[in-house]
């Protein structure tokens, strides 16, 4: 018996999932096709049923993973302003906090894929752009001002300071403890400092 249209659907949906999870924890280079299709639940054989390559699944991983990082914007959004709270300064402290730095898999896929996607295809790399630039957008959006261009200028560096600050801080969090949550934390309040104040 042959496999429905919705199995399929889900089928592809869960290699997906199970790439972009080891993905971002490892490192696409890191990870074979083998090891990804067991995490997913398939054979090799039944991956070849859903994309033509390795290269076209880090693709489809990229793509979905900005789409959902620009639709969790908006939702946050729309959480602080239900909350009478500043959506900015709800994003720098969600973005420079502990739990999201811990949260490679499910967090920020413009910090999550910054290692790799030098190394990925055309396709790949152009969906992350994509995704960065629509960051920079979604960012200037929540910035008072009436220049556009200042706006977007701002957006641009504050976006720069918070996964700069995170990467750091990942990137100890094993060796030093401590200095990873200073980073954070001076992160957090040079951030708010320089933008929140100027824009409230």
């Amino acid at each position: 018996m042959g496999v429905s249209k919705q199995q399929a659907i889900e089928n592809k949906q869960a290699i997906v999932a199970a790439a972009a999870k080891l993905f971002r924890d490892r490192g696409v280079a890191a990870v074979g096709l083998a090891e990804l299709t067991k995490a997913a639940g398939f054979t090799q054989g039944g991956f070849y049923n859903h994309f033509k390559s390795k290269d076209a699944l880090v693709a489809t991983v990229m793509g979905d993973a900005m789409d959902g990082a620009a639709a969790q914007f908006v939702a946050s959004v729309e959480a602080a302003h239900a909350e009478a709270a500043d959506p900015l300064r709800r994003r720098i402290e969600w973005y420079l906090s502990s739990e999201h730095r811990a949260d490679i898999e499910e967090g920020c896929p413009i910090s999550g894929f910054a290692g790799d996607i030098r190394r990925l295809s055309t396709q790949a790399q152009q969906s992350y752009a994509q995704g960065l630039a629509r960051n920079f957008e979604q960012l200037a959006s929540v910035i008072d001002g009436e220049n556009s261009h200042e706006k977007r200028k701002a957006a641009i560096a504050l976006f720069s300071q918070m996964v700069g600050a995170l990467l750091l801080s990942r990137a100890v969090v094993e060796a030093d403890p401590a200095l990873a949550d200073e980073i954070l934390e001076d992160g957090r309040q040079a951030v708010g400092a320089g933008f929140v104040s100027s824009v409230a």
